[in-house]
């Protein structure tokens, strides 16, 4: 035994929030157990609510939901409402695996209730994040109003770390929407966010976004001079995935101006790098159109 029992439990449960927020997911886990064997010897419910809740979390981030599921189910023996910090914590990973279900209408109203509770106690954070979700979850129409509490919510609360992921989220349900002005908007938004915020993969991704919206928008020059030095970018540091999404932006440039030699091209190197970046497990559908794409350009130039 160290001095174990001199570190409370609270500080136990910041110090494993400080490594999950920076997607040292598995290094968080042994602190939030170490936390949730606290709390039940101190008989600290709120705190072992939370770590019960955020251990299950861990598990579920990881593609592990199952797991993730038993330990969930031993907080949702304990939570109660009167305990802010432990209820808000076990309605944020409850909502999360409801969604993990697709169960979308449940963790949506899950996410309500969780703002809505939130911002009653005062957990700007956590009333964020449960707009967030709202704006992920929610219907089309919901995902804007939800998007737009968030931001402003953050902006109430002064936590502006936040802008950047909520503003980036806006412009997706723009883009989904086919609102592609609107959706550049944001995207700038969520940049200056992210440039002020973010590390280099967010600055990178966040360039790319932007890059790309001014290709939707049919602005074809600027996206271009936001697009080059993303690929450049890509390539000095060895990021296949945003690499291979920007080739395939450049792709759709030079197949819109008819240049199909040239898109044929930029799409194969595309798949190349999406492959590597593991594109048809996370979205096959998209790496199936690109590859059609590929195949019909090919006919078409035999």
């Amino acid at each position: 035994m160290s001095n174990e029992s001199t570190i409370t439990t609270k500080a136990l449960l910041d110090k494993a929030d400080s490594l999950f927020d920076n997607h040292q997911y598995e290094e968080s886990r042994p602190f939030y157990i170490q936390a949730m064997e606290q709390a039940a010897r101190n008989n600290e419910t709120s705190d072992l609510t939370e770590a019960y809740s955020m251990i299950a979390r861990t598990f579920m981030i990881l593609d592990k939901k199952e797991e993730g599921r038993a330990w969930l189910e031993k907080a949702g023996k304990i939570a109660n409402p009167k305990y802010p910090l432990g209820w808000s914590r076990y309605l944020g990973v409850r909502g999360r695996l409801e969604w993990q279900d697709k169960q979308l209408e449940k963790a949506t109203s899950t996410f309500k209730e969780m703002y809505d509770y939130c911002s009653k106690h005062k957990l700007h954070e956590r009333a964020i994040d449960a707009a967030h979700m709202v704006a992920i979850t929610g219907k089309p129409e919901e995902q804007v109003e939800w998007g737009k509490k968030g931001i402003k919510e953050a902006e109430a609360g002064n936590v502006t770390k936040w802008l950047g992921p909520l503003w980036n989220n806006l412009g997706a349900t723009y883009e989904d929407m086919g609102k592609y002005k609107e959706a550049l908007e944001a995207y700038l938004k969520a940049r200056e966010y992210h440039w002020r915020y973010g590390d280099e993969k967010y600055k990178l991704a966040a360039d790319w976004a932007v890059g790309h919206a001014y290709r939707l928008n049919g602005d074809k020059a600027t996206a271009e001079k936001w697009l080059r030095p993303v690929l450049a970018w890509c390539e000095r540091i060895g990021e296949t995935e945003f690499e291979g999404l920007t080739y395939r932006e450049l792709g759709e440039i030079e197949l819109s101006r008819s240049n199909q030699d040239s898109a044929l091209g930029y799409f194969s190197k595309a798949e190349e790098k999406l492959k590597q970046a593991g594109m048809p497990d996370w979205d096959s559908a998209g790496f199936a159109k690109l590859q059609n794409q590929i195949a019909e350009l090919s006919r078409k130039n035999k």
